[in-house]
């Protein structure tokens, strides 16, 4: 087994500013019965920590919006303002989306997905959501503090039944 070099800062920061030739397929740039027109290419950059926490701030819970900002944030060429990428049809959004995720090192595998599921977290927000009534908003909000304390409460409550 060989010792790993440590990084330098610049090293980490080297693909902040790397800009991808994303080849767009005919059917998802222009969906339709033909299926014989051409795509094209788009440029886009990876999203920086800073893009990510503003984005996130700007949309809130606001699922549409949060796609509109990462294309907009993302996309190096064409540049297009917020309207123009909000008139785009669904289908363009979600491979651009998928794409700038896959750049920027935001996607997740299914086994990922699978083993956060069945992570203790997330397996006791779920008792507590299950318990209580809670929204996912409500979840959110609560520290681990507050979860730790009311899935005592619920332990609790269950051996005195």
């Amino acid at each position: 087994m060989s010792a790993a070099e440590v990084l330098a800062p610049e090293e980490l920061l080297l693909g902040k500013d790397a800009v991808f030739d994303v080849g767009v397929p005919a059917e998802v740039l222009r969906p339709g019965p033909d299926g014989d027109s051409v795509g094209g290419l788009v440029r886009i950059r990876p999203l920086t920590v800073s893009d990510v926490q503003l984005i996130a701030r700007a949309a809130k819970d606001d699922e549409v919006l949060t796609s509109v900002l990462m294309i907009q944030r993302a996309l190096v060429e064409p540049s297009l303002d917020r309207d123009q990428i909000a008139a785009m049809h669904g289908g363009l959004v979600s491979f651009l989306v998928e794409r700038i995720n896959r750049v920027s090192g935001l996607v997740s595998t299914d086994e990922e997905l699978r083993a956060l599921a069945d992570s203790p977290l997330a397996q006791a927000l779920l008792i507590l959501a299950r318990e209580f009534n809670w929204t996912p908003q409500e979840l959110r909000e609560m520290t681990v503090g507050e979860v730790l304390a009311y899935l005592e409460m619920t332990q609790g409550s269950r051996e005195r039944a």
